[in-house]
């Protein structure tokens, strides 16, 4: 499914590359042109109006789409490790309000069942894990900057007051650089929660709203090269 507006053309964008044991897979990308909405009419037509992304992957057959070491059953195997990193660096590059569609043109069908209900389930099945272990990332993460906050700032207080008893009762060189060196040290333990704070959390916040986008993605299986 295309995101056209009645009256005006897409802007298509493709582009290709090789991925699960050397079978080309493209990506095309849909940016939907919709009309000025009345603001009334916006918010309900902020769905609509998202781009849609689309993922094609040419594959022999759905055994190069899962991981072949993993023994669980069929809806909730993991990925591929290739098929997996091309669809999320790709999926990494569009909007965080895009619509994802993911087809996958197979040479072999698989014999029995709905092809397409059963590996949109699993993808899904799958996305929705990442997701899980992601929050409990981040969870533990700034559970990490929480304590590491505490520290530091301790161990800041620490420095700065020995810095200041220093400076106020004695005097000489050795002296100066030890209240210097306490000052700087103090305030190099606070570089690990300001990392996390100020750095390290948000690329796992970006990875669960990419995660969350693909758990919700449109997935369509078809027969041909």
């Amino acid at each position: 499914m295309r995101g056209t507006c009645s009256g005006h053309t897409p802007n298509v964008q493709s582009t290709t590359c090789f991925v699960a044991d050397g079978q080309l897979c493209r990506i095309e990308t849909d940016h939907s042109i919709v009309p000025d909405a009345a603001p009334e009419t916006s918010t309900a037509m902020k769905t609509s109006s998202a781009s849609v992304h689309r993922i094609e992957l040419h594959l022999h057959d759905l055994a190069q789409l899962f991981n072949s070491m993993d023994p669980t059953p069929f809806l909730h195997k993991d990925l591929d490790p290739e098929a997996e990193e091309f669809i999320e660096s790709w999926a990494l590059e569009f909007p965080p309000e895009s619509r994802i569609h993911i087809a996958i043109h197979l040479e072999q069908l698989p014999t029995e069942g709905d092809a397409s209900a059963l590996v949109n389930e699993a993808i899904h099945n799958y996305y929705d894990y990442k997701v899980g272990l992601a929050r409990r990332g981040l969870h533990r993460l700034l559970r990490e900057g929480r304590k590491s906050l505490v520290i530091g700032l301790s161990f800041l207080a620490i420095c700065l007051l020995a810095a200041n008893a220093i400076e106020q009762f004695t005097t000489g060189t050795f002296l100066t650089i030890v209240r210097e060196s306490l000052t700087i040290g103090g305030w190099v333990a606070m570089w690990r929660p300001l990392e996390i704070f100020l750095y390290d959390w948000w690329p796992v916040t970006r990875r669960i709203r990419l995660y969350r986008s693909l758990s919700h993605a449109q997935v369509h299986i078809t027969h041909g090269k």
